[in-house]
């Protein structure tokens, strides 16, 4: 029979890696292993990766000779160093000098533009008091014309008061009508030029703060280059700062440095001299302000003055008139009872001769008759009754006339009552509230003295 086939697998021999750093020869002996080698299993273990006698000596030359070249190498290297430190030093102490000596004439500028900038402060506050002033007056001015339209509004709204026929639009009446509104005008000047004061001092108070700022980055960057100027390489207190070698995006240059704070004292002074002017033209205001509120004053008080004469010689004459009156009504009294009197005492003649005939009208008979008695008595009643008839009309005219006398006194006291009013208004509550009138030196807006 024949045996079946064993499929006999043949094991990979073991690979080994020859080292890198091994000599050919002693790589390729310790290859000798195998089942064919001489050695066999008796020198395997002494039959190791192994120097060989001239390579160790050449190992040996090697180091010498890299040790030599090392020491060579470093020499020079000291040498070369020595030279470039001292180099370096100097270079570095030339450098910082002349860094000493920028940072010197630095503070020079920052030194020139500190004091152009602090005298400019000092000059803007300054003026800005002097202007404060100047807005005080105005204040007290207006202040003052208040007081002024509080009189003349008062003077109208008294003289409203007077009765007919007093109450007419008189020279008073227009000069106070021009009064106040001298007065509204004058208020509205002063409101505007007290808002361009404000608006003024707000001005200079920005730009004082603007040339403050500048000079407090000025104060605060002279304080820091004095200090980084006086840093020398015994400080204590200097250290590494690697981030700080670079320009900063928004760094300025000497120009727009020198331009930046020119461009401030320039528009502080242009601030400044448009206050002078400003503070000149609010003195001229108030001067023609006060002149012409005094003036127009005066011719109120000249009209008042006037008018209050007139109403005085129209009160004397009328109380002249009315003593006249008064006597012609005290002798019209005495005529109208006179005449009363007169008509009472007709009365009985009347009776008599009415009685005379009524009692001859019962004579008998033919006894009855129109004699010369008769005609008499007749003729006698008619003029009594003629003379009784004149003398009532006469006391009726009489009376009449005193009743007009009654009415014309009643007139003239009334009138004469009207006048005293008038003149109680004008003189004593007009003439006496404008005695309170403001000075000139008070519209003008200056603080009056004080007593004490």
């Amino acid at each position: 029979m024949a045996q079946p086939k064993v499929l006999m697998t043949k094991e990979p021999a073991p690979q080994t890696v020859p080292p890198s750093d091994l000599p050919v020869k002693v790589y390729e002996l310790a290859l000798n292993t195998g089942p064919d080698s001489s050695s066999g299993l008796a020198t395997a273990g002494f039959c190791t990766a192994k120097y060989l006698s001239f390579e160790w000596f050449q190992s040996n030359s090697n180091l010498y000779h890299k040790a030599s070249s090392g020491c060579d190498q470093a020499e020079n290297g000291r040498a070369e160093a020595k030279e470039l430190a001292d180099h370096a030093a100097a270079t570095a102490q030339r450098t910082q000098q002349a860094s000493t000596a920028t940072l010197g004439q630095r503070l020079q500028g920052l030194h020139f533009w500190k004091s152009e900038l602090q005298k400019e402060i000092e000059d803007l506050d300054a003026e800005t008091n002097l202007l404060a002033a100047q807005k005080l007056r105005l204040e007290r001015a207006l202040d003052a014309s208040e007081l002024a339209y509080t009189i003349a509004t008062d003077n109208l709204q008294c003289r409203e008061r007077r009765q007919p026929p007093d109450l007419v639009n008189d020279e008073v009446e227009r000069e106070l009508l021009k009064e106040a509104e001298l007065i509204r005008n004058v208020q509205e000047l002063l409101k505007r030029t007290l808002m361009q004061a404000v608006n003024q001092m707000r001005l200079n108070r920005y730009h004082k703060e603007v040339c403050e700022m500048d000079w407090s980055d000025k104060v605060e960057t002279y304080n820091i280059d004095d200090t980084c100027g006086r840093y020398s390489n015994q400080s204590t207190n200097i250290q590494f700062h690697p981030s700080s070698v670079k320009f900063e995006e928004s760094a300025s240059t000497p120009e727009t440095w020198a331009k930046f704070s020119h461009d401030n004292i320039s528009r502080a002074e242009g601030e400044k001299a448009a206050s002078i002017n400003l503070r000149a033209l609010l003195d001229n205001v108030l001067h023609d302000v006060s002149e012409d509120l005094r003036l127009q004053c005066a011719a109120v008080n000249e009209a008042f003055a006037k008018r209050c004469q007139e109403l005085d010689d129209a009160k004397h004459k009328l109380e002249h008139h009315l003593r006249r009156v008064l006597k012609e009504i005290g002798a019209e009294e005495a005529s109208i009872a006179a005449l009363k009197q007169a008509i009472k005492d007709k009365e009985a003649p009347m009776k008599v001769a009415q009685t005379r005939l009524y009692n001859r009208s019962f004579r008998p008979n033919v006894e009855l008759c129109r004699d010369e008695a008769q005609f008499r008595l007749i003729n006698e009643v008619e003029e009594l009754t003629e003379t009784i008839e004149s003398l009532k009309k006469t006391l009726l005219e009489s009376e009449e006339s005193l009743r007009k006398l009654e009415d014309t006194r009643m007139d003239l006291e009334k009138e004469i009552a009207v006048k005293a009013n008038s003149l109680f208004i004008d003189r004593q509550k007009c003439m006496a509230h404008r005695s309170h009138y403001p000075a000139a030196l008070k519209l003008a807006g200056y603080q009056p003295p004080s007593l004490y």
